[in-house]
């Protein structure tokens, strides 16, 4: 089964950036499939915070709506999310996936953010 596999993770200060990245490189129809951004926070379900169309339409969730910034490279199979004023309660593992046809979840990328 096609696992995306995400990156860029790590640990930064209050206020500061990241920028993920998800390759689904197995994915033969990455192109046709709207992708999302999802984190799960410790003791939380996971939850859908950034979505772009196969058209380039984007959605965030009203936490991150302003401060993330979603984007996709259709030739790379690829999907980033910038992620700018990081606050503490952005600390989750974060993954990628298709909504509307999930592929099998990756390992996702840990994000903290903490002084």
């Amino acid at each position: 089964q096609v696992q995306p596999v995400e990156s860029g993770g790590g640990l930064v200060q209050p206020g500061g950036s990241l920028r993920l990245s998800c390759a689904a490189s197995g994915s033969r129809f990455f192109s046709i499939y709207a992708m999302g951004w999802y984190r799960q926070a410790p003791g939380k379900q996971r939850e859908l915070v950034a979505r772009i169309t196969n058209g380039g339409s984007t959605n965030y969730a009203d936490s991150v709506k302003g401060r993330f910034t979603i984007s996709r490279d259709d030739a790379k199979k690829t999907v980033y999310l910038q992620m700018n004023s990081l606050k503490p309660e952005d600390t989750a593992v974060y993954y990628c996936n298709q909504p509307d046809a999930p592929l099998s979840w990756g390992q996702g990328t840990q994000v903290t953010i903490s002084s």
